[in-house]
C-alpha cells in the first residue's frame, strides 16, 4: 500500500515537472528537424556495432566494433574476477570488485540478447524513423511529438552525463593519485595480477591505455541500449497520444477535408460514411501501435528482467561504497556518480514504460469522446458504434513492457527497486556491524 502511494506521488511529480519544463516552448518547431536524442544515441550505437549497415564495408566495421566491444568487456571481467580471487578476505575490496563486475555483466548480456534479436531490433528502429519521427502531422500533433523529443533529450543527456562522469572518475583518480609518486608506487585504474612490473615504464603506460580504452567502450555499451529503449518507449507513448487526438477530432477532420461542407451537413448518410471510413483508418493505426509494442516486448523482455534484478544490487553496493567503505574521496566520488547514473537510468526506464501504459489506456476515453453520438443509425453509424465498443474493450488492456512476463514495468517498479535496495543495504550494514 505504501509503495502504491509513493508511486502515485512520484508519477504526479515527474509528469508535472516534465510538462512544465519541456512543453514551455512548443512553438519552436525547428527541433523536429533535428532529433538530438536519436542522433546522439545512433552515434554510440555505431560505436558498439549494433546499427544498420548500408553496404558490406559498413557491415564489416559493425562486426569489428561488436568484436572489440565484447573483447573489452571480457578483458574487464577477467580483471575483476581475478581481483576478487586475490582480494578474498578483504570484504571492502571484494565488494568493490563485485560492484564493478555487475556493471560489466549488464552490457554484456544486453549485447548477446540484441545480437540474437538483431533483425527485429533493426525493424523497430526503421519503423520508428518512418512512422514516428517522419510522420504527417498537423500543428497539434507536431507539438506532441516535439514534447516526446524534448523528454528523450533530457533523459538521455542526463544519463549519458552521469555515466561519462563515472568513467572520468575512474580514470582521473589514479592520475591524480600518481602525482609525485615514484615509478614503483604508481597505481592503475584497476588491479592486474600478472607477473610483470606494471608500475614501470613502458608497461604502465601500455596497461593504463588498455584499461582506459576498455573502460570507455564499456561505458558506451552501458547506456546506449537503454537510451534507445527510452526513445522508442516515449515515442510510442506519443503516438498513442496522437491517436487519441485524431480519434476525438474525427468529425472536424472529415469536415475540413471536404470542399462542399454544406453537403456533409445536409446529407448525414455521407457524413456517417466518411466518419466511419476515417475511424477504420485509426483502428488500423491502433492495431499497428499494439503490434509495435508487442515486438518491443519480445526484443527487450530479457533486458527488462535483467535490469530490474540488477538495479537493487547495484544501488545497494554503490551506497555501501559511498557511506560505509573505507575508501578515499576519489572512490566515493566515483560511486556517487555511478549511483546517480543508476537512479537516472531506473527513472528513465520506468517512466517511459509507465507512459506507454497510461497513454494506451487513454485511447478508450478518447474513443468514447468521438463523434458517434452525432451519427444517425445508418449502416455506417451502427458499425462505427460496434467497432467503438471493441476499441474501448481493447484499450482497457494496457500495452506495457514486462520482465519476461513476471512483472510489468511502471513507476511502481522505481519505488519497489529503491525499497529493495534499502532493505539489502540495511541487511548488509547489520551483518557488518555484528561481525565487528
Amino acid at each position: 500500500m505504501i509503495i502504491n502511494i509513493h508511486s502515485v506521488l512520484l508519477r504526479t511529480i515527474v509528469t508535472s515537472y516534465i510538462q512544465r519544463v519541456f512543453l514551455s516552448s512548443e512553438n519552436d518547431m525547428s527541433f523536429l528537424e533535428s532529433d538530438v536524442s536519436v542522433s546522439l544515441t545512433s552515434i554510440f550505437m555505431k560505436l558498439v556495432g549494433l546499427w544498420m549497415a548500408a553496404d558490406q564495408y559498413e557491415q564489416r566495421l559493425r562486426n569489428i566494433s561488436v568484436t572489440y566491444n565484447l573483447v573489452a568487456i571480457l578483458f574487464a571481467l577477467y580483471l575483476q574476477t581475478t581481483d576478487i580471487y586475490y582480494s578474498w578476505g578483504n570484504f571492502s575490496a571484494c565488494l568493490f570488485s563485485v560492484s564493478n563486475t555487475l556493471s560489466l555483466i549488464l552490457p554484456l548480456l544486453k549485447i548477446f540478447i540484441l545480437l540474437s534479436n538483431k533483425e527485429d531490433f533493426f525493424r523497430l528502429i526503421v519503423y520508428m524513423q518512418r512512422n514516428f519521427l517522419q510522420g504527417n502531422y498537423d500543428d497539434h500533433e507536431r507539438k506532441i511529438v516535439f514534447g516526446c523529443k524534448r523528454k528523450c533529450t533530457f533523459f538521455i543527456c542526463f544519463f549519458t552525463f552521469f555515466t561519462m562522469a563515472t568513467i572520468v572518475s575512474y580514470i582521473a583518480g589514479p592520475i591524480i593519485g600518481n602525482i609525485g609518486k615514484n615509478e614503483s608506487d604508481r597505481v592503475l585504474p584497476f588491479n592486474m595480477w600478472i607477473n610483470l612490473p606494471l608500475s614501470m615504464t613502458p608497461y604502465f603506460e601500455i596497461t593504463f591505455t588498455l584499461q582506459v580504452l576498455s573502460l570507455y567502450q564499456i561505458g558506451v555499451s552501458y547506456f546506449c541500449f537503454d537510451n534507445f529503449l527510452c526513445i522508442m518507449n516515449l515515442h510510442l507513448a506519443g503516438q498513442f497520444k496522437v491517436l487519441q487526438y485524431r480519434i476525438s477530432t474525427i468529425a472536424d477532420r472529415v469536415i475540413e477535408k471536404e470542399e462542399k461542407k454544406e453537403k456533409l451537413i445536409i446529407d448525414s448518410l455521407y457524413f456517417s460514411n466518411k466518419c466511419y471510413t476515417t475511424f477504420k483508418k485509426y483502428i488500423r493505426q491502433h492495431q499497428a501501435l499494439i503490434a509495435y509494442c508487442r515486438k518491443l516486448e519480445v526484443v527487450f523482455n530479457w533486458i527488462v528482467l535483467e535490469q530490474v534484478l540488477m538495479f537493487s544490487l547495484l544501488i545497494c553496493l554503490d551506497g555501501y561504497q559511498i557511506l560505509m567503505a573505507n575508501g578515499d574521496i576519489k572512490t566515493r566520488l566515483t560511486f556517487s556518480f555511478h549511483i546517480l547514473a543508476c537512479l537516472c537510468q531506473l527513472l528513465m526506464f520506468s517512466y517511459s514504460c509507465d507512459c506507454i501504459i497510461r497513454e494506451s489506456v487513454s485511447v478508450a476515453t478518447a474513443a468514447y469522446g468521438g463523434p458517434w453520438t452525432l451519427l444517425p443509425m445508418t449502416i455506417s453509424g451502427r458499425m462505427m458504434r460496434k467497432d467503438l465498443i471493441i476499441v474501448i474493450m481493447r484499450a482497457s488492456i494496457p500495452c506495457c513492457l514486462s520482465g519476461k512476463g513476471y512483472f510489468i514495468v511502471s513507476l511502481e517498479t522505481y519505488t519497489s527497486v529503491l525499497s529493495t535496495a534499502a532493505s539489502y543495504f540495511t541487511l548488509l550494514r547489520n551483518n557488518i556491524e555484528s561481525d565487528n
